[in-house]
């Protein structure tokens, strides 16, 4: 006998079939090239990372994708990793550090990269056992991560290839710079936060006297680092002191009044100062206009020897409150308003970002290489060409406004934790790079240069060595079987906010390197919000952690977790109520399957997902609905022999006298399966999960569960043996295709069923993950079935209508009354009865007698057939029910008639809005006949 647990308790299935899958190797790819080829590379998390719910979200997607191209039979690589992430990961062991008394500097830098590694080993992979709670099904043996042997020899590889190209140079830029990090930081790792700030109006007197220029600043500091002031060319009220001299208060040098279109005349006074080394629009004005770049900071954000004296050494804040008392002692400062300003902060330390002109390492992006083109060309033809597209397509466009404006990219970083930029310097600053250093010193005496040589300090931006995994985890530069399967990936599935920061940078550099595109397409995904459109964030305390819906936690605990580690610790407080006031009592377990799920119904192209934790519930309840049906169809089937169950072939007569009959039911339930395995092929096909999610709910609950199941109980009960043999076979080959159907969004409930299910459905193999996906037979499309079930569920709706306006308790059965066409009812009658808790079911051949035998009972009407549910009624109440109801009638009858007697609205209607009309007008005139008609046949008052 086949047993199943009473109810669906998802822990410990998720805990065993995690250990079973992993064990058995079923995520492994097959290498056939006779088959075709399914790829996927996971975005890489930050080794420091833990699972969000974005995570959760593009995770569901990647893993449904595949397993559905798994069980399709083709070869299938799901390629996870983790990324280094050099900020991120060195700040958190610099913490570690610090609570100890202990900076990087006590212990030098290859002993804190020893503790780095150290802390990435206890502490780093955190995510990946939390994806195999989500049951992701990737293939572990091509786990990487971005510093790994393999992965670093690439990075210096490409490295060098591409300096040796001239691709890649040293060269003095403006870059985001964190003074408390001392490092350049990527735009993405920069989060301008809107703040109360102020406008300080500073007037610049003319060199010659005559006359001064009052300009508007939110960073008066700057001004120390001026070198013109600016306005724009067609402004009337400057243009006569374009190309004079202004006297810069405090410094008292020299600066042009220069004109340029970027100055917006309506802003402030109309006129602004240019400072090209602490801004980065003023930094292209300068390079424009050939203006000196003055740089007034230090790498720690203190004002350095180029300004005054007073003020070297200042912290740039300091600086700020002293330069306005300054300006305003000596009559400068004309007015302070308040201001809203966006300010930049570092997203990793909170740290106000400084624009800081300093040495780095570049790619020229736009700079031909040896084929010719640029890198950031080769990229836009990728995608003009469709060789690389985007879905939702839109996001083309925002591609290609990048593409076209790209500027040359910064990949150096002042860290200890990241990949050491291979190069080597001479005493008079030669530069050697090379793959070692035995080749940059091979390298330096070809040169001529027989000195010592110092290695580059500097680390590689994260985004490099991550821009390289699509041919870099496929044993790229060495030729392997999995380049040739698995490159290009079939799908990337992503964020809005990387396409420039990591997949313009994939397409870039693998084009550049294997001479072909990364992936075939761009799935590109919304933000997960929380359920009232808010960005999750640990400071709103509306961060929810995948687990958690997993698992399930109490509010104690939640709260806990909410409230640590927070940036500004004495929000703690508000982040507590905020979360008791979301989840006063915790979060309930739900499970895997019921989060899965509801990230799946949340997929709609391009739209960001407002999570709301009732979803999930309703998917638990789902998953509930499933366990349930297979409990009542193993009951149905279990421990009959194959011939009993219907598993047989059929051959000879399969009509009523022979092995099988299949009733329409039967039948109807084959075809709606066809039509929802057609949808969900679909869905996968145009990256749909939400309508994949939503054929395979509303077929289980709405069609299997809630109509087939209740029918197959009166077939197996009251059928011929040909009859109850088809509902079993039919009971169990539906289930066990929906098991598979659902596999890729709901893996565990699915394979645990599927266990208990396939052998008595006769489907043989080791694990639902690895069977055969169900493909969609258009020929068992039966019409004729469909129409019959839809008109048989009109008349149980109607009797279950009538029911309701009767306020008769569920339990109490009543007879129907029907006359007319009633072949229909008699073809169903027993499945009818059960369904419509009828106590007998009579049939009338005449109307006159049916309407003698219904008296005040109420009726309706379901095509050719008139039904009544039978019942003693109160003949004044259901005279006054009726009464109400024909009043609405004729009032909506003369409505339609208004509109319709309106020559206007006929003539300037479409005909098809008319015609609808008049047949409105003519079904409320006939449904008024027949309420007519029943008030008729009551009995008149005493």
């Amino acid at each position: 006998m086949t047993e199943l647990a009473k109810s669906f308790e998802p822990a410990d299935i998720e805990s065993r079939w995690s250990a079973a899958w992993a064990q058995r190797g079923w995520f492994e790819p097959t290498l056939d090239p006779a088959r075709p080829s399914f790829c996927i590379q996971l975005p890489p998390p930050n080794v420091t990372g833990t699972l969000h719910m974005g995570h959760a979200f593009n995770q569901t997607v990647m893993d449904a994708l595949t397993r559905y191209h798994r069980m399709l039979g083709d070869n299938t690589l799901w390629v996870p990793g983790t990324d280094h992430a050099g900020i991120a990961t060195q700040i958190v062991v610099e913490r570690q550090l610090q609570a100890q008394g202990i900076s990087r500097h006590d212990l030098g830098r290859e002993a804190f990269t020893a503790k780095v590694w150290t802390w990435k080993q206890q502490s780093g992979n955190t995510i990946t056992n939390q994806m195999r709670r989500m049951g992701a099904s990737v293939s572990w043996k091509h786990e990487y991560f971005t510093m790994d042997d393999k992965l670093s020899d690439v990075v210096v590889e490409t490295f060098v290839r591409l300096y040796e190209q001239g691709l890649i140079y040293r060269g003095k830029r403006l870059v985001n710079w964190d003074p408390v990090l001392k490092s350049a930081v990527s735009d993405l790792e920069v989060e301008s936060e809107e703040e109360d700030g102020f406008l300080w109006h500073i007037r610049y007197p003319l060199a010659d006297g005559s006359d001064s220029v009052v300009v508007a600043t939110t960073r008066p500091e700057t001004m120390l680092g001026d070198t013109a002031v600016m306005v724009h060319p067609d402004d009337t009220r400057y243009q006569h002191l374009i190309g004079k001299q202004v006297k810069l208060p405090i410094t008292g040098r020299l600066v042009p009044v220069i004109a340029d279109a970027y100055v917006d005349k309506d802003f402030g006074t109309g006129v602004v100062k240019v400072t090209p080394a602490h801004d980065f629009n003023d930094y292209a004005v300068g390079q424009r206009h050939g203006l000196p770049v003055l740089s007034v900071l230090t790498l720690d954000a203190k004002i350095n020897q180029q300004a005054p004296m007073p003020y070297q050494g200042l912290d740039r804040f300091e600086a700020r409150k002293a330069i306005v008392a300054q300006l305003e002692a000596e009559g400068f400062l004309v007015e302070v308003k308040k201001h809203k300003l966006m300010v930049p902060r570092c997203a990793r330390t909170g740290q106000i970002v400084e624009p800081m002109l300093t040495d780095q390492w570049f790619v020229a992006t736009t700079k031909p290489g040896p084929d010719g083109k640029s890198m950031a060309q080769k990229a836009i033809d990728a995608v003009a060409s469709g060789d690389v597209k985007f879905v939702p397509e839109n996001w083309v466009n925002t591609y290609n406004q990048w593409m076209h404006n790209i500027q040359d990219w910064c990949i150096s970083r002042q860290l200890w934790w990241g990949h050491q930029i291979p190069a080597w310097y001479g005493a008079g600053g030669e530069i050697f790079v090379a793959r070692n250093e035995a080749e940059a010193r091979a390298k330096a005496q070809a040169a001529g240069y027989t000195g010592a040589l110092q290695r580059e300090q500097d680390v590689l931006d994260t985004w490099y060595s991550s821009a390289l995994v699509p041919f870099s985890t496929m044993g790229w530069p060495a030729h392997t079987v999995e380049q040739d399967l698995f490159l290009p990936s079939s799908v990337l599935v992503t964020g809005y906010e990387i396409i420039f920061f990591w997949v313009a940078r994939m397409i870039m550099m693998t084009t550049h390197f294997t001479g072909k595109v990364p992936f075939r397409n761009v799935y590109i995904h919304g933000m997960v919000l929380d359920a009232h459109g808010k960005k999750m964030s640990k400071s709103e305390g509306n961060v929810i952690d995948p687990v958690d819906l997993i698992d399930g936690v109490d509010l104690a605990g939640l709260v806990h977790k909410s409230t640590v580690g927070l940036r500004k610790p004495e929000t703690a407080p508000k982040v507590a109520a905020r979360v008791k006031k979301e989840f006063p009592d915790g979060i309930p377990a739900y499970g895997a399957d019921a989060l899965r799920f509801t990230m799946a119904s949340y997929a709609s192209l391009g739209r960001n997902i407002n999570f709301d934790t009732k979803r999930c519930e309703g998917y638990r309840n789902f998953c509930n609905k499933l366990w349930n049906a297979t409990r009542f169809v193993l009951m149905q089937v279990d421990g009959l022999s194959d011939f009993d169950r219907g598993m047989e072939t059929c051959t000879g007569d399969c009509g009523p006298e022979g092995y099988m009959h299949f009733s329409a039911a039967d039948r109807w339930i084959a075809s709606q399966l066809q039509r929802t395995e057609q949808q969900v092929a679909q869905g996968f096909a145009d990256y749909r999960l939400d309508f994949v999610a939503q054929a395979i709910y509303q077929f289980v609950w709405d069609e299997y569960c809630d109509w087939y199941l209740e029918i197959a109980k009166v077939q197996t009960a009251t059928g011929t043996p040909a009859q109850q043999r088809a509902a079993r076979r039919t009971l169990i080959r539906v289930l066990e295709t929906v098991l598979r159907l659902a596999h890729p969004v709901m893996p565990f409930i699915t394979e645990e069923l599927w266990q208990k299910v396939a052998p008595l459905a006769g489907r043989s193999g080791d694990s639902v993950c690895v069977a055969p996906y169900p493909q969609a037979q258009p020929e068992k499309i039966d019409p004729e079935a469909e129409a019959e079930i839809a008109a048989f569920k009109q008349l149980v709706d109607a009797c279950r209508n009538l029911r309701g306006e009767l306020g008769v308790s569920p339990a109490q059965k009543l007879p129907l009354l029907a006359c007319g066409d009633t072949a229909r009812i008699e073809r169903h009658r027993p499945a009818l009865q059960a369904l419509a808790k009828l106590a007998d079911v009579r049939l009338f051949a005449d109307e006159a007698a049916w309407m003698q035998a219904v008296q005040a009972s109420p009726s309706t009407v379901v095509g050719a057939t008139r039904v009544a549910l039978f019942i003693e009624v109160d003949a004044a109440a259901e005279r006054e029910r009726l009464g109400k109801e024909a009043l609405r009638l004729e009032a909506e009858i003369a409505k339609a008639e208004g509109k319709l007697s309106n020559a206007s609205f006929v003539e300037r209607a479409p005909a098809a809005v008319v015609a609808q009309e008049r047949e409105r007008l003519d079904a409320f005139r006939a449904t008024l006949a027949k309420v007519r008609e029943q008030i008729d046949r009551l009995p008149l008052p005493a």
